[in-house]
């Protein structure tokens, strides 16, 4: 991409004091999931035995949501807004508002239904589903097959990576690619401000894009960053 030196890194950084380094209309594409606004901090109880099943999360720091001023170094980012966004219910009107109110960005809204959710319903909908919001405004958009333009995705919790790679929040890796795929062109530069265990990274790596990626907790960065080069080294060379 224009504009951008290093590719194919995962800093180990605040992700606003990465962005604010990249020039201007540098990224093809963002997808990221950054931490959510839970609900609350209770989650119910299973055969009336109470469970905290928030507990991994906010030992992490993932609880208490995000600086949305990141949104704003999104849009200088990219020529054609082009955005996939993880969030809790909570914190979708505060995207819709931004994207499509202040900025006339067109939306759909992607949804991961579980299969396999925590059984936590005492005074609560069982959360069984999480979106991911897509804006774009000229942004690229090109489903090759009909199950490629669902936009519901029903299949488990990603128990297997989460337990490899030690993040709570974890996406499967199929549905990252699925966007990536649908919403980028081969050499195209994928931009993760959240970077979390690198599915994002591998993702593109697996799809021949290039990416960028930030992510402010040094286990996590180095995660990532070992989970794609090994991939690079068994199947790159």
């Amino acid at each position: 991409m224009s504009g951008v030196s290093v590719v194919d890194i995962i800093y180990n950084s605040d992700c606003m004091t990465g962005m604010r380094k990249l020039p201007d209309d540098c990224i093809d594409l963002i997808v990221t999931d950054p931490p959510y606004i839970m609900e609350s901090r209770g989650c119910g109880f299973i055969r009336n035995r109470n469970v905290t099943a928030l507990s991994e999360i906010q030992d992490a720091g993932l609880a208490d949501g995000f600086d949305t001023a990141v949104f704003s170094e999104f849009m200088r980012l990219m020529e054609r807004p082009n955005i996939y966004i993880w969030c809790a219910a909570r914190q979708i009107p505060v995207c819709i508002d931004f994207f499509v109110n202040e900025n006339g960005c067109k939306f759909d809204i992607i949804i991961w239904q579980k299969t396999n959710p925590m059984p936590l319903f005492s005074g609560k909908w069982l959360t069984d589903k999480e979106y991911c919001l897509y804006f774009r405004k000229g942004g690229y958009c090109n489903p090759v097959t009909f199950d490629d333009a669902r936009t519901v995705f029903t299949q488990p919790v990603n128990a297997k990576d989460k337990n490899i790679y030690n993040h709570p929040t974890i996406k499967p890796l199929n549905i990252i690619e699925t966007l990536i795929k649908n919403s980028s062109r081969e050499g195209d530069v994928v931009l993760d401000p959240f970077m979390g265990s690198g599915t994002t990274a591998l993702a593109a790596a697996k799809n021949n894009r290039r990416y960028i990626g930030f992510e402010i907790n040094e286990t996590y960065c180095k995660t990532a960053t070992e989970r794609v080069n090994d991939y690079k080294r068994r199947f790159l060379t």
